[in-house]
């Protein structure tokens, strides 16, 4: 097997061509994992800002789905 030495900006260059390749040829995955960040985040938002509320009965959210239907 032949050895082969790279110095620290080839190495640097190499890797930044497989990341860009990979980011390229995985968009869509890439793009879906961005979507579930986000997702995870306004969710987190969400639960911390509701804790931060009055509560409420469930009775009275029903009334108001209900109402609205």
């Amino acid at each position: 097997m032949a050895h082969i030495e790279l110095s620290g900006d080839a190495l640097k260059k190499l890797f930044k061509e497989a990341l860009t390749e990979m980011l390229q040829e995985q968009r869509e995955l890439l793009h879906d994992v961005f979507v579930e960040v986000l997702e995870d985040m306004t969710l987190a938002e969400t639960i911390r800002e509701g804790q931060q509320t009055e509560k409420v009965s469930r009775e009275a959210i029903f009334e108001i789905l209900e109402g609205q239907g």
